[in-house]
């Protein structure tokens, strides 16, 4: 009995999401001693910290570690921490967005935000999205999920004296807690009716539950799975985050359509297929009938952004990503009607995204320092500017929307779409297919802009000075400013992930579906 009460810890197993608390708490005790123009250090101290907990990925590669075990032997009992393969990936996908997002971060900390806080609250946030993914037990998991959320809720209205960031970060609050409170009501019905907190036992008596508990169980699921829908932004639970982009600081709004999504869906996998496989034939429908109308709300809402509104190219990005939730959701509703390996599809999509969404930001962010207002007509004649920012641009919202040259944005549509057809859910791949039409239209009347000739300014004659355009007025192309070295290098390592992606698509779908569980 001794021993089924001492949990073993592997230090090194729990390095990753370790290091980076660490880091974040180093970095708001040095924030009190830094004079003001050496605050930039802390910057480069949260970059370092997220490349080595990255680096501490490498000797867990083979994905065959545990800890916090209710016994020695990890092969016959429950743990609540494992590093599996699916743990990696997803701790690979959350971590290098959070350094991304750093990299996005430095000249909005130097000019705009209070440095101290906000590297402490991304760094806090990042070390709960890398833990969430190796949370074996709902307790660990709920810990994660909000240790990953609260920080975001600050870091949202971390604009002092902005009325929207405030009243961004209020409803992104008000909605998340309510959530929180629902998956916290479900989790606690699991356990009263199952008697345990680890996934996998709660996956064997679920099986075997007693009658008189069966409704008390399957409250408990759903509840649970209302939760975590609202992390992913599916619908009926996606109305925080038009107006959560907007208000966020440009970075922030992409970590969290990243890295933020990302805990979501692998919270949503885990208590899915890991701890709720004997309600396949429950949560299976849901969640296809979910993806569906995520898929259509998020593309219709999209589609109606004027261009010449303010603050439009973040909302068509924020409206974008439920849309793109939808798709997301596709292979875990087929996991229900076929076998686990459909997760794979969810987590190679997730890669594409994460890599092509945080570019695309990227460029928004520097256009949005000569242009604040963010429209999308702002974008044009961008390429007459800054062709390499363009051209950037371009690819990543054609791999947004699946075509050539993004040759990863359409294997990975291809992938979910054959999740759904394998598992016989035909008329779900009839809507997602109908949806990927209707999202061609956004995507490539927002890539055209960029290469259009700017309006205002005529074609000159041979020889004839090109007139000026007004500093400032909407007509006229974008005058870039120099891009600092970190926003370059994000923009680069972006484009470049992307390329090599595109070249060997295989790669993303081979590495994920052979790391799972």
């Amino acid at each position: 009995m001794t021993s089924q009460l001492v949990q073993s810890v592997d230090w090194l197993t729990i390095a990753p999401p370790v290091l980076t608390a660490a880091v974040a708490l180093a970095v708001l005790v040095a924030d009190l001693f830094l004079p003001p123009e050496r605050k930039q250090v802390l910057g480069w101290t949260a970059i370092g910290g997220l490349t080595a907990a990255l680096a501490l990925l490498v000797p867990l590669r083979a994905g065959d570690r545990s800890t916090f075990c209710l016994t020695p032997d990890t092969r016959v009992t429950a743990c609540s921490y494992t590093a599996d393969h699916f743990t990696l990936v997803v701790q690979l996908l959350v971590l290098g967005g959070a350094l991304l997002t750093a990299l996005l971060s430095l000249d909005e900390t130097r000019e705009r935000l209070p440095a101290g806080e906000y590297w402490f609250l991304l760094l806090s946030s990042a070390a709960g999205a890398a833990l969430l993914p190796a949370s074996r037990d709902l307790a660990t998991l709920v810990v994660a999920l909000e240790v990953a959320s609260l920080p975001a809720f600050a870091l949202v209205g971390l604009k002092r004296g902005d009325r929207r960031s405030g009243e961004a970060a209020l409803k992104f609050f008000l909605s998340s807690v309510t959530a929180t409170a629902v998956t916290l009501l479900g989790a606690s019905f699991v356990y009263a009716a199952t008697g345990t907190l680890h996934l996998t036992e709660i996956a064997q008596r679920l099986d075997d539950v007693p009658g008189q508990l069966q409704t008390l169980a399957e409250a408990g699921v759903a509840l649970t799975l209302v939760g975590f829908a609202f992390k992913t932004a599916a619908v009926p639970f996606h109305f925080w985050v038009p107006d959560t982009y907007v208000g966020a600081p440009l970075p922030v709004a992409a970590y969290l359509s990243v890295v933020g999504k990302a805990v979501g869906f692998t919270g949503l996998i885990l208590v899915t297929v890991v701890a709720f496989p004997s309600y396949a034939d429950v949560w299976g429908p849901a969640l296809a009938v979910l993806a569906a109308l995520t898929m259509t709300a998020g593309n219709v809402a999209a589609l109606r952004q004027s261009s010449t509104r303010a603050w439009s190219a973040v909302r068509l990005l924020a409206w974008s990503s439920v849309a793109q939730a939808g798709y997301l959701l596709v292979p875990i509703a087929a996991a229900a009607y076929s076998s686990d390996d459909q997760i794979g599809a969810t987590v190679a999509y997730a890669l594409m995204y994460a890599v092509v969404n945080l570019g695309a930001f990227a460029v928004v962010a520097l256009v949005a320092r000569v242009r604040p207002r963010n429209r999308i007509e702002d974008h044009r004649g961008l390429y007459a500017a800054s062709p390499a920012a363009a051209l950037a641009l371009a690819f990543f919202l054609l791999n947004l929307a699946g075509l050539p040259p993004g040759i990863i944005g359409l294997f990975a549509k291809v992938t979910v779409f054959s999740a759904a057809v394998d598992a016989g859910l035909g008329w779900l791949a009839v809507v997602m297919a109908l949806n990927v039409v209707i999202a061609l239209y956004y995507y490539l009347r927002w890539t055209a802009l960029l290469f259009r000739t700017p309006e205002g300014a005529p074609e000159e004659a041979p020889g004839e000075a090109p007139a000026a355009a007004p500093e400032g007025t909407r007509k006229g192309s974008v005058a870039l400013r120099r891009p600092s070295a970190p926003v370059t290098l994000a923009i680069a390592l972006t484009a470049a992930a992307g390329a090599v992606l595109s070249g060997y698509p295989q790669f993303a779908l081979r590495f994920a579906t052979t790391t799972l569980f």
